[in-house]
Formats: C-alpha cells, sequence, structure tokens
C-alpha cells in the first residue's frame, strides 16, 4: 500500500513538480512532491470549495489541513484583507506550503501539527477538505476540534463527496453547530457552511 498523505514524516522518495495555476483569473506557481494530497493537480473538491466560500472570507482564516498550501496562497493573494493561518501534520506539505508562500509573494503563518490548539486562537473561517482516508474518527474529531476554535458567529466550510459519507457527516456536524447549511452540490460534491452562533448562514 502506498504511503497515506496524512502521515506526519512522509518517507518516499522525493518527486518534485511544478503547477502553474489560473484561479479567479490570478495565475499563481506551485512546488508539490510525492507524499502530499493531490500532488499533480489542484484536487476538484478543494477548488469548489474555493469558488463558494471566497465571496463570504474575512477576518481570521484557517486553511485546516492544508497540504501544498493552495487554498491558503490562493485566498492569501486574493483576499489580502484576510489573517491567513494554514496547518497540516504532513511535514513535507508544511515545507511546501512556506515554499509556495513565497512564489507568490504572500505572508500567512504556517504550523506543523495535528491539534487546532496548536494554533492558540480563534477563527472566523476555518476551511477543509477532511482526509477521508484517515478514517471517520479522524475526520469527526477535526469536525470537534473546529467547532471548539470558531470565534462568535464563525463558520466551519467543509467539502465532502456523498459517496465517502457527505449525508452521515452532517448528522454529526448538526451536533456540533447551531446551523448546518448545504450551500452547494456539485458532481457528487456537497459543501456545507457550519455556524455556531444566532443567526443561519
Amino acid at each position: 500500500m502506498s504511503e497515506q498523505y496524512f502521515a506526519s514524516s512522509p518517507q518516499s522518495s522525493h518527486d518534485m513538480k511544478t503547477l502553474n495555476l489560473v484561479f479567479e483569473g490570478c495565475v499563481f506557481q506551485f512546488d508539490t512532491d510525492a507524499g502530499v494530497f493531490s500532488r499533480d493537480d489542484l484536487d476538484k473538491g478543494t477548488a469548489l470549495l474555493l469558488r463558494y466560500t471566497l465571496p463570504h472570507l474575512s477576518g481570521k482564516v484557517l486553511d485546516l489541513g492544508c497540504g501544498w498550501g493552495a487554498v491558503g496562497v490562493i485566498i492569501a493573494k486574493l483576499k489580502p484583507q484576510c489573517r491567513v493561518t494554514m496547518l497540516d501534520i504532513n511535514e513535507r506539505a508544511v515545507s511546501l506550503a512556506r515554499k509556495n508562500l513565497e512564489h507568490n509573494r504572500v505572508q500567512a503563518r504556517v504550523f506543523c501539527a495535528d491539534k487546532l490548539k496548536q494554533a492558540n486562537e480563534h477563527f472566523d473561517w476555518i476551511l477543509l477538505n477532511p482526509p477521508i482516508r484517515a478514517g471517520k474518527q479522524t475526520v469527526y474529531r477535526l469536525f470537534e476540534e473546529s467547532a471548539g476554535r470558531l470565534s462568535a458567529g464563525g463558520t466551519l466550510a467543509l467539502v465532502i463527496r456523498k459517496q465517502q459519507g457527505a449525508l452521515s457527516a452532517r448528522v454529526h456536524l448538526e451536533t456540533l453547530f447551531d446551523f448546518v447549511s448545504l450551500i452547494a452540490r456539485k458532481s457528487g460534491y456537497h459543501i456545507y457552511f457550519c455556524r455556531r452562533g444566532e443567526h443561519e448562514v
């Protein structure tokens, strides 16, 4: 079995690759490598998550499970008023994320950690494409930690495929958040906005 992208210290041989991506009319350059999630291109679910959340983002934003940094870098570039933090358990991914911030001349805080408490603050938005292959227990723990790290009125925005448990995930999310809204459903992907507070998303 090949090494999983959610390993903390990938042992697979390096196989660097440079991607040139265009998002919202802006050109980005990213380095990727073996041992990280979706090394060959921007994952479709991640791209959908970005498209549906980008117009709404403000304040402190966490890219949870940042991988090689696409979400955090794009937000930092297109939403410069946001304060972006990026977090991943994978040391190789975090190293790439830092390089990709430099390549694209933007700034963000980057942490290598497997728990949100190490970010040591609360966020207005948390974006998550959960690591389904890590198992339900890990995915649900990320939901729970996200609920505890949102500012008042903050939103967890996540993407999950129907065939990978979107409907059961929503049931669990509804035990953690006051409002869980299905924002979009496209190509088998579900985009949810989850909020703790008085008002629905």
